[in-house]
């Protein structure tokens, strides 16, 4: 038998931490004097100390280490395990993608964007529509984008997205991903042929990972804010190289097309 201290010395574990996962029932000592209330742990507790003490390190809660360790199935073990790995990393993505858009915004001198406006015609196209979260955009895309693929041999254009405003400023809207046909094509699954109004749009190219494609976003809008008005609408990418075309971030190029009300120039106006 090993008192607490050689097992705090073999495991790396704290004296004061393992107490703690003895009143949560995680590491119960092998025996405790009922007279003196002394902790002896066995030798054998050590792998399981050890497993403990790695869950830990990736912050798994204490009830969720206790349902892995009570847990005989291998199966359902490695599925809990799998699951907060998971949440693991789409915490490090959403991390990533803050630290890139706050670099990118606290440079010295901001490069701005180029903004061309630009008349958008009504187009033919398949399409799958759907009403998401904003955490839900990334995975609903990825899904919608296989089906229309599976329908669609030989689109006449790079595929592009309808994203209503409520998306962004509620948190939930109405999306509509798309790839342009030559030909009507009929209703299949969730896929379905519809026509893409006409818009005046003011457009500019977001290149690299999307993971700082909110800087170009608030970039373009200071840009319709100052030299066009805005109109009511949804916003409208172009997925001209994006990880469809190739896994390289740095190669991506997505157009934004933010709709606006544009007349004709007509002419400096008198004072």
């Amino acid at each position: 038998m090993l008192t607490i201290g050689e097992f705090s010395r073999l495991t790396h574990l704290s004296i004061r931490t393992l107490r703690r996962y003895h009143e949560a029932g995680l590491l119960e000592p092998a025996h405790v004097d009922p007279s003196s209330g002394y902790r002896y742990y066995d030798p054998a507790q050590i792998p399981g100390a050890q497993v403990i003490s790695r869950l830990r390190e990736l912050d798994v809660p204490l009830a969720d280490v206790r349902r892995i360790l009570l847990t005989s199935d291998p199966t359902v073990r490695a599925h809990l395990v799998g699951e907060h790995l998971q949440r693991l990393q789409d915490q490090l993505s959403r991390t990533q993608a803050a630290v890139a858009s706050l670099r990118r915004l606290l440079r010295p001198e901001p490069a701005g964007v180029d903004v061309e406006l630009r008349p958008a015609p009504a187009r033919r196209v398949a399409a799958v529509r759907g009403t998401v979260t904003h955490q839900e955009v990334l995975s609903w895309y990825a899904g919608a984008m296989a089906e229309l693929d599976a329908v669609i041999d030989t689109p006449t254009g790079p595929a592009g997205g309808l994203y209503d405003n409520a998306l962004f400023s509620q948190g939930r809207g109405d999306v509509l991903v798309y790839v342009p046909v030559a030909a009507p094509v009929p209703d299949l699954g969730r896929v379905h042929g519809t026509e893409l109004p006409p818009a005046e749009l003011a457009v500019t190219v977001h290149p690299g990972t999307h993971d700082t494609i909110d800087v170009t976003y608030g970039e373009l809008g200071r840009w319709v804010a100052d030299h066009a008005l805005a109109v009511a609408g949804p916003v409208r990418e172009t997925y001209l190289v994006g990880p469809r075309d190739t896994p390289a971030s740095e190669e991506w190029r997505t157009e934004i097309g933010w709709p606006v009300f544009r007349v004709a120039d007509t002419g400096p106006r008198p004072a």
